[in-house]
């Protein structure tokens, strides 16, 4: 039930008022207007950030400590801490191919590994 918004008498919700005939206000609703995101988990940016960078060992770490803190708190962030742990993955991948390749170059243009 729910009162008339002119002369105060009870109707009952969606019906019109018998005194004055002004139609009622609709029932409230009990959903709340606004329900907060869940907060980013912050290692999540740092991994993502590091590994974006240039620094991807950092990320790799943060990224799995990330992962974990994830899971338990319920924290949004998994796609970030996923994206950084790939990034520092494929940025280690990448150093030690350029390394590997370097050290193969070197030994090439020397001449072999044990040459004296």
């Amino acid at each position: 039930m729910v009162y008339c918004t002119t002369c105060g008498t009870q109707i009952k919700a969606g019906s019109f008022c018998a005194n004055c005939g002004t139609a009622a206000a609709p029932a409230p609703s009990s959903a709340p207007a606004f329900q907060q995101a869940a907060p980013t988990n912050t290692l999540a940016i740092v991994a993502l950030v590091t590994s974006l960078v240039g620094i991807h060992l950092a990320g790799i770490i943060c990224g799995h400590i990330a992962l974990n803190q994830i899971k338990s708190s319920g924290e949004s962030g998994r796609g970030m801490a996923l994206a950084g742990l790939i990034i520092g993955y494929v940025g280690v991948g990448a150093v030690i191919l350029f390394c590997v390749f370097w050290v193969a170059a070197i030994a090439s243009i020397s001449g072999g590994i044990a040459s004296a």
